[in-house]
């Protein structure tokens, strides 16, 4: 997994946030978060939902590919409360927090329409996990 996140990685950033392959036209982010055990600088890329009303945030979801366990991205950046975020060619400080009850579902259905493997990533987590969403807020 880390050799395939390093391409993406280094994709994105030679072409000023864009990536091709099965990410083709989605909208992504690298998400800079410290390990919470390690203390590692950790990188990961996501594909992102702008917020319709406010472009200072965007949401982020930690589907792990419908595995039955959250990704430790997710608790790293839950413990923390706070990230860097790089949008194409900009990198800038977020807050973090996470989308709860109604609105979660309404932002994750969302996602699911705009990109249907999210909706797969629902059914096989289905009675195991809930899928967590997090608004990442531009500082």
């Amino acid at each position: 997994m880390s050799d395939w996140n390093t391409s993406i990685i280094e994709e994105f950033r030679a072409n000023e946030g864009r990536v091709g392959g099965p990410f083709e036209g989605a909208p992504m982010i690298l998400v800079h978060h410290r390990g919470r055990k390690t203390g590692r600088n950790l990188v990961i890329p996501l594909m992102y939902m702008q917020d319709e009303n406010d472009p200072g945030t965007v949401y982020i979801f930690a589907s792990k590919a419908g595995a039955p366990t959250h990704p430790d991205w997710y608790h790293n950046l839950i413990a923390a409360g706070q990230a860097e975020a790089e949008i194409g060619t900009e990198t800038f400080p977020v807050t973090v927090t996470e989308v709860t009850g109604a609105d979660r579902d309404r932002i994750y259905t969302e996602q699911a329409t705009r990109y249907p493997g999210f909706a797969e990533y629902a059914e096989k987590t289905a009675g195991i996990r809930t899928i967590p969403v997090l608004a990442l807020h531009r500082v």
